[in-house]
């Protein structure tokens, strides 16, 4: 027996009346909330359209949910189809109890994303950077659904931080207690790859999708050595599980695209800036009389007055100037937005509706 261990939830699931709660889908739902709101603040940083981020989430999160279950049921298709399976098929639709797989998640997610960005003409691109350590950070906090389910552990371990698993779960070995809290080490190297990625941008303002893209390859280079200390069934080639295949393909893609956009440069768009196509309202300037700008109409009614009367000085009466020493000009002002202080400078009044930014 190890000298200490890690504890497992005695359950995952509470009733609310007839109502079940998990802990898996909560877990998924905190992920999702966290990252969106992380996401926002990166996109207003970067001058993005406010609440744009929550916006597309709205297409993000079913195309990913639905993604994420489809890879699942096809990888494993023997636990739900089949003489001998497990389950019935009716339970591939049962999202709640379990079972995503976050390579088809990422997919279809990122393809709601693609539709909405194209729909509101922001750049693709953009939002990818924008939400890559946020991403990070959501399957770091959904990898936790995994603990309170007791699953996808790795093997036997005496180790300090050992997870308890009950005995006959699926992986377990008879008269082994604790194994490998693998759902621990892809949550904290999650939480250490976001935390990377927002340095990284920082210091090389990586654009056009390259900060996605080492994501991406960070990403699948936890996956593939955490996916070898799993013991849960999984399909294998060459001695190595279908997932750890999976990383080093989409990780090779990942650093080819990295290398390939180097050069890469251009606007990449964020979309309408927000109060674009507001109306004038109350306290603010009208947007079709820019900040000290007077009136066309009212510019020229006031100069045929100035031509009439022989010109102004600053507005007063008589030509005269604002501290009634100086003899006017006989030149016109432009509807007094213009004039002259003592000293002779010329001064614009300032306006006095204000600006929107």
């Amino acid at each position: 027996m190890p000298l200490a261990s890690i504890p497992s939830p005695s359950q995952g699931v509470w009733n609310l009346g007839p109502l079940p709660i998990r802990a898996y889908a909560l877990c998924i739902v905190l992920g999702v909330i966290v990252a969106v709101w992380i996401g926002e603040r990166r996109w207003r940083a970067r001058g993005g359209e406010p609440g744009a981020i929550t916006d597309l989430a709205v297409w993000a999160v079913p195309f990913g949910l639905v993604g994420g279950r489809l890879y699942h049921v096809i990888t494993d298709w023997q636990l739900y189809f089949g003489s001998e399976a497990p389950n019935r098929p009716i339970d591939a639709l049962f999202i709640w109890k379990g079972g995503l797989g976050i390579w088809g998640a990422i997919a279809l997610g990122a393809l709601g994303v693609w539709i909405a960005c194209r729909r509101r003409g922001i750049s693709f691109s953009a939002v990818a950077d924008t939400l890559a350590p946020a991403i990070a950070v959501a399957q770091a906090i959904g990898r936790w659904g995994n603990y309170f389910n007791q699953e996808l552990f790795g093997g036997p371990t005496t180790l300090p931080w050992g997870l308890e698993i009950e005995p006959g779960r699926p992986g377990t070995v008879p008269g082994i207690d604790t194994y490998h809290p693998t759902f621990l080490y892809e949550s904290l190297w999650d939480l250490a790859l976001a935390g990377l990625l927002v340095l990284a941008g920082r210091r090389f303002a990586l654009r056009h999708g390259r900060l996605f893209s080492l994501y991406v390859a960070g990403y699948t280079l936890g996956r593939f050595w955490i996916e070898g200390m799993r013991v849960d069934p999984a399909h294998q080639i060459l001695g190595l599980r279908l997932n750890q295949w999976t990383s080093v393909v989409i990780f090779v893609l990942a650093i080819a695209y990295f290398w390939l956009t180097r050069n890469k440069t251009g606007e990449e768009p964020l979309g309408a800036e927000p109060g674009a196509d507001d109306g004038p309202t109350d306290g603010h300037a009208d947007p079709a009389h820019p900040q000290d700008q007077a009136d066309p109409d009212e510019s020229g009614a006031e100069a045929e007055a100035d031509a009439a009367g022989g010109g102004s000085g600053g507005g007063v009466p008589g030509g005269a100037a604002d501290d009634g020493t100086t003899e006017g000009t006989g030149e016109g002002t432009g509807g007094g937005a213009a004039g002259s202080d003592p000293s002779g400078e010329t001064f614009v009044a300032p306006d006095q509706g204000g600006s929107r930014r």
